[in-house]
């Protein structure tokens, strides 16, 4: 971002500053950032991993895609990753993989996380035991996860609305979603011209059904762009017909007072 003639000012809002946001705003929780899988012309986010999707990312939804077993493979193998370099963080604190005291070792070199042993740098607090308890995302009530897209990421969040009763018939992806407490979708948008928000009664009325916490976030520089009218009108009719299903949402306009900007729509980071 810093090297791009555009993208440098917008540095602010880059995949670490978002995870430190985010891990502000739930205190407590594990953060988890996704990259896009490409990004056309150094501009344009596309999830192709997750929906098919045009050279530009627009997607095109499909009921068995597979946005949810990817999703759950991806935190499996974090999770794993995770567990594993905590552990020997922990060993390298001083302490064995069981819990008991391990030789003490002069540190040679900083660890991956730019911090030395514990000993050398008061900073730096031991982990606990409960620190590395990663649970499987699959284990039903072992965790509870909310997903979080935003702008063109919502992208996703649409496919695993579209994917959602056929991963119902797989076990594992079953008690994942069970799990699934809240969804945010933050200004959602893409470059298509529809279907930036999921209107679709069917899928609308199995979505209900979860009972997942629904939150739609959204600024004037999507919702109010005449160039784009139907963003505003989708947004609108996914919210109204979640409600009449029953389900259990909450939608806010931050800065309904402030011009359209593109500043805004990054804001909405830190203000939803």
């Amino acid at each position: 971002m810093v090297c791009h003639p555009e993208n440098y000012q917008w540095e602010r809002w880059c995949l670490e500053n978002i995870a430190a946001i985010l891990g502000h705003r739930f205190p407590g929780s594990y953060i988890w950032v996704i990259k896009c899988s490409r990004m056309h012309l150094h501009k344009f986010s596309c999830y192709d991993n997750f929906v098919a999707s045009n050279m530009f990312g627009a997607p095109e939804h499909s009921t068995d895609f597979g946005a949810f077993r990817h999703l759950h493979a991806l935190l499996v193998n974090a999770f794993k990753i995770a567990h594993n370099f905590l552990l020997s963080q922990k060993t390298t604190r001083g302490f064995s993989k069981d819990g008991k005291a391990a030789p003490y070792k002069s540190p040679t070199a900083p660890t991956t996380n730019g911090c030395p042993a514990a000993e050398k740098e008061p900073d730096c607090e031991p982990f606990s035991d409960s620190t590395v308890s990663f649970i499987e995302p699959s284990v039903i009530g072992g965790a509870s996860f909310t997903l979080i897209g935003f702008s063109k990421g919502c992208v996703v969040l649409n496919q695993l609305l579209y994917e959602l009763e056929e991963a119902k018939q797989d076990k594992d992806l079953a008690a994942f979603i069970k799990n699934i407490q809240a969804i945010y979708w933050l200004d959602g948008g893409h470059s298509g011209g529809s279907n930036t928000w999921v209107t679709c009664l069917d899928v609308l009325k199995g979505f209900a059904q979860t009972g997942i916490a629904v939150n739609a976030h959204v600024t004037p520089y999507q919702v109010f762009d005449t160039m784009r009218s139907w963003i505003g009108k989708e947004h609108k009719r996914f919210v109204q017909v979640l409600e009449e299903l029953g389900a259990n949402v909450y939608s806010q306009l931050h800065f309904a007072d402030e011009a359209p900007s593109l500043d805004n729509h990054f804001r909405v980071h830190e203000v939803f």
